[in-house]
């Protein structure tokens, strides 16, 4: 009895903290759908007395968010791909090869970790300056496509890849491709789609890069499109949460869709240690 007891509590606890969590996206969704003003009003509504779809007409057809979606969805992916491809090497390498200076190269790279991004914004600036890259995707996306932490996670899972393995992949006639294409890729996939959630939401969601590399307006992508959103619109809170909906839903979503892997490469990652 008790023990039934202690689990409607903790069951009822967590639902009222998953209600408290999910509340300010059930209200932003709901706001998006009412008429301008009526979010305003005193007490304000819970939900739309009328519901319409203007804001996002408007959004898609005079505020051209359709273009700043394809750019976050450029930016985003691409960023993604390269960095798992990248970082899942780079992992790979430090945690099965051996070659000079392994260990102290992964010491210096683990003290970068403890270098502040904003710090390396100037100096980045100014190198994709030098090679022609600002205001481009190109720009956008390559200071994403490699993270010491992503080398660092790989790294560590990598580890526990039993070395017998990859010997009798070798022994069979395995070329270094084929092992790390078809015996460590496989074992590697929860952290590698943990990764790709991490650098997916870390770079649809960045404001402050996208803001200083990329000058055109038509290639800005959603957060800081949706900034400009609610210069132009601060009256209007209907407007700009329909802009969050059409930001917040597809990473959302992605999330959702993904997070079995993305959970079992966080416990892989921890038991690992």
């Amino acid at each position: 009895m008790k023990s039934r007891r202690a689990t409607w509590l903790v069951n009822g606890a967590l639902w009222v903290l998953a209600v408290v969590t999910l509340f300010p996206l059930l209200w932003m969704l709901s706001v998006s759908l009412m008429p301008t003003g009526a979010s305003a009003t005193y007490p304000p509504p819970i939900l739309p007395a009328h519901p319409t779809l203007e804001h996002y007409r408007e959004l898609f057809a005079q505020q051209h968010m359709g273009r700043y979606f394809v750019n976050s969805l450029v930016v985003a992916t691409s960023a993604t791909v390269l960095a798992l491809v990248l970082n899942g090497l780079a992992g790979f390498a430090f945690a099965k090869l051996r070659f000079r200076g392994r260990e102290a190269i992964f010491k210096v790279l683990l003290a970068g970790l403890l270098i502040p991004a904003q710090v390396t914004m100037i100096p980045l600036f100014g190198l994709l300056k030098l090679f022609g890259l600002v205001n481009s995707y190109a720009g956008a996306i390559i200071p994403g496509a490699a993270s010491i932490f992503g080398i660092f996670l790989v790294r560590q899972a990598a580890l526990a890849i039993p070395d017998e393995l990859l010997d009798a992949a070798r022994i069979d006639g395995a070329s270094e491709w084929r092992v790390l294409r078809s015996v460590v890729a496989p074992l590697l996939v929860p952290i590698l789609v943990t990764l790709g959630v991490f650098v997916f939401l870390g770079t649809w969601n960045d404001f402050m890069w996208p803001l200083i590399v990329l000058t055109d307006r038509d290639m800005q992508t959603l957060p800081v499109a949706l900034a400009g959103l609610s210069r132009e619109h601060v009256q209007d809170n209907e407007m700009t949460m329909a802009g969050a909906v059409v930001t917040v839903v597809p990473v959302l979503v992605l999330f959702l869709a993904l997070q079995r892997h993305y959970i079992r490469g966080l416990l892989s990652g921890a038991i690992k240690g």
